[in-house]
């Protein structure tokens, strides 16, 4: 969420920033009600004013002799009742205005950081450095992903379509357990790493994805439970960063890092047609997810850092990719800055994105109302949150099985995964 004092102080610079993504976002309207909601607190604050004054005329004119139904005293109290009649209206009109400027103030994107490349749209990203070129495989007859894994009777669209819908497999055998392999070696290494392990809930309330920018505006993207005001995460970044939702954490206890495992639960409106086969785009996928609570003075520093942890599992298994700035026009809804890491996958000769790793500043933490406090000092300052894939588990498989296939249809296992496998080669 957007800080209303500064778009109280500074609406032009606010709207520029805004009118850097795409979109069309105005601030005019919260303007206008904060207007007009503190003239209201104005007029209350008068009339306030005046029932007090009142209250103290009649208590002297009481106190001096006046009997209770003399003209004066009754004129007194008869104002002091319009008056209460009058708060009485007000008051709700205020935080009816209140409640208008929360929800604007919900829709509005994050403002890009100062150091994010402007740009209209994907195409005006910039590519920061590429890794990996001589491990891309030379042949020219690769396969994509999901022949492989049919092939090799790892993978079953068609019986988890029977038994749910389109856009969800069934790995079997050598499949799941790969994915197992994935998981756990992700994990390990983001823990050695300094990351401690959670294990969150996959169900979640509206406060939590109101906090982390999935809701309002993301609602037609995530599976809900109506009837128990829960919904299904749509990645462990909600429920992790959640965990400290409303709370004051102490300045020694920061920096907070956390990595979970979790399954993955998203829509995918708006993206029929695209993608329908393989491992790439899936309402369930599983996903382990890099997630940081630090002081503001750090946030570009650990920035940096969380995407050099994600990058260091895609060189350990020795998977080509390259990394991406987006520029304002592709930024996601709560990022001021975001780094993208695409990896090869070479039947289609092109990269695909594996991890987003952004910095909200305290985009998130002022709508979770995550803060801190320095020791000796009285105020408290809003976290910066960061957060980023480490890695899409099916999309690193779908990389795996296509840069080690083999011309005999096997595939060769990475060598650091081989110990979780217990074999070299599907």
């Amino acid at each position: 969420m957007l800080d209303l004092r500064q778009i109280r102080e500074n609406p032009e610079w606010v709207q520029e920033k805004l009118n850097q993504r795409s979109g069309s976002y105005d601030v005019q309207p919260i303007l206008e009600r904060d207007r007009q909601q503190k003239e209201l607190e104005k007029t209350r604050s008068q009339l306030q004013a005046r029932s007090n004054e009142i209250g103290k005329l009649v208590g002297q004119k009481l106190k001096a002799g006046s009997k209770p139904d003399d003209t004066e005293v009754l004129t007194l109290k008869t104002e002091g009742n319009q008056i209460k009649a009058q708060l009485g209206e007000l008051e709700p009109q205020e935080k009816e205005l209140k409640a208008e400027i929360e929800s604007l103030l919900l829709t509005l994107p994050n403002v890009p950081s100062e150091t994010t490349p402007i740009g209209k749209d994907e195409t005006e990203n910039v590519e920061v450095r590429r890794w990996g070129d001589e491990y891309k495989p030379q042949s020219t007859t690769l396969l994509p992903h999901w022949e492989i894994a049919e092939k090799l009777g790892i993978l079953n669209s068609d019986r988890a379509t029977k038994i749910a819908q389109s856009r969800f497999i069934v790995l079997l055998g050598a499949g799941a357990a790969l994915e197992r392999a994935l998981i756990s070696f992700m994990l390990d290494r983001q823990t050695a790493a300094g990351y401690t392990e959670v294990l969150p809930p996959l169900l979640v309330n509206t406060d939590s994805l109101t906090a982390t920018g999935q809701l309002p505006k993301f609602a037609e993207e995530s599976f809900q439970c109506k009837d128990d005001d829960l919904w299904l995460i749509p990645t462990a970044e909600v429920p992790v960063t959640n965990l400290y939702r409303d709370e004051i954490l102490s300045a020694d206890d920061l920096p907070i890092f956390h990595c979970a495992y979790t399954p993955c639960f998203r829509r995918e409106a708006g993206s029929y047609g695209r993608d329908t086969r393989g491992l790439i785009r899936l309402h369930q996928f599983n996903k382990v997810e890099l997630v940081k609570l630090v002081k503001p003075e750090t946030s570009e520093q650990e920035h940096q850092a969380l995407v050099q942890n994600a990058e260091a599992i895609l060189q350990a298994l020795k998977l080509p990719y390259r990394a991406i700035e987006l520029c304002t026009g592709d930024l996601g809804f709560g990022a001021a800055k975001c780094y993208d890491l695409e990896v090869w996958l070479p039947s289609a000769n092109t990269y695909r994105e594996i991890s987003s790793c952004s910095n909200f500043g305290d985009f998130q933490a002022r709508r979770g109302n995550i803060r801190f406090k320095e020791s000796g000092q009285k105020g408290t300052q809003f976290v910066h949150t960061l957060n980023g894939s480490g890695l899409a588990v099916g999309r690193t498989m779908a990389a795996v099985l296509e840069n080690y296939q083999q011309p005999d249809g096997s595939v060769r296992i990475p060598d650091v995964l081989q110990p979780y496998l217990n074999r070299e080669v599907l």
